[in-house]
Order: C-alpha cells, then sequence, then structure tokens
C-alpha cells in the first residue's frame, strides 16, 4: 500500500502563529481585555489587577509560543528537516491557542 505525503506551506502555520500573538498582543497591551473583561459597574482597579494576574499565567504560554516559532524558522536542523518544522510550529500554534484560553477564560472568572 502506498503512503501520501501531504504536504503544506511552511507559510500557513507561521501566518496563523503571528495573527494568534497579535491577537494575544493587543488583548493584553492594546487594553482589549481590559474593555472585555473590566467595562462593567466593578471598581476598574480591582478587575485590572485580577486581569494583570490572568495575562502573567497566559504570558507563559505565550513565551512558549514565540520561542516554538522562532525556533522552528532559526535553528538549522529544523529548517532542513520538514518534520521537526512542522513539529516546532505546531507546537507554537498549540501554545499560542493555549494563551488565548488562559486569557479569555481567566477574563472570564475575573468579571
Amino acid at each position: 500500500m502506498a503512503r501520501v505525503q501531504i504536504r503544506f506551506s511552511p507559510i500557513i502555520p507561521t501566518i496563523a502563529s503571528f495573527l494568534l500573538a497579535a491577537l494575544w498582543a493587543l488583548s493584553v497591551f492594546a487594553g482589549w481585555g481590559m474593555e472585555a473583561f473590566c467595562a462593567g459597574g466593578e471598581a476598574a482597579d480591582a478587575c485590572s489587577q485580577r486581569l494583570g494576574t490572568v495575562s502573567t499565567v497566559s504570558a507563559l504560554f505565550a513565551a512558549l509560543a514565540a520561542c516554538c516559532t522562532a525556533a522552528a524558522w532559526l535553528l538549522p536542523w529544523s529548517r532542513q528537516d520538514s518534520r521537526a518544522f512542522a513539529r516546532l510550529m505546531g507546537a507554537g500554534v498549540l501554545a499560542w491557542i493555549a494563551a488565548e484560553g488562559v486569557l479569555f477564560l481567566g477574563g472570564l472568572l475575573v468579571r
């Protein structure tokens, strides 16, 4: 039985990673998270502190995602081996999704 290989362009997971990174950065640094989760009637300072804690936990996943994405492109063995590249980029995208999920679920709990 013949084995079918499906190849994809490396630009697809790279763009996905950059878009997720931009969404995370705008949520944390541009105030989108504050607007989404702390715009109610509660004191803004208390909500801001709690959201800051959630953002810190989310930043751990974001740092892992950024390292995986950078490693996929910068390490020579990763660029030469398509499996290693796919694994690193896949781990990076999954870590970005985890960072967004922590930020979203933590924001809902902060509310």
